[in-house]
C-alpha cells in the first residue's frame, strides 16, 4: 500500500466524509424510540422467562415443597 502524506490523508478523510449520508433529527428521534420500545419488550420478555424459570427450578429443587 502507498504512503500518503499527511495532506493528502486529510483531503482524502474530507472526502469521504462528504459521502456520508447523516441522519436527520426526526430520523434519529425516532430511530431513539423504537430502541427504547424494544429495550422495553425485552425487559418485560426476560423478567417473565426468569420469574417461570425460577418457579420451575423452585419446584423440582423443593420437590413442590
Amino acid at each position: 500500500m502507498a504512503k500518503t502524506n499527511p495532506f493528502q490523508f486529510v483531503q482524502q478523510v474530507r472526502a469521504e466524509m462528504a459521502k456520508v449520508t447523516w441522519p436527520t433529527r426526526k430520523e434519529t428521534m425516532i430511530t431513539t424510540a423504537m430502541v427504547m420500545v424494544m429495550v422495553a419488550f425485552a425487559s418485560v420478555f426476560f423478567l417473565i422467562a426468569d420469574q417461570i424459570l425460577s418457579w420451575v427450578v423452585g419446584y423440582i429443587l423443593g420437590f413442590g415443597a
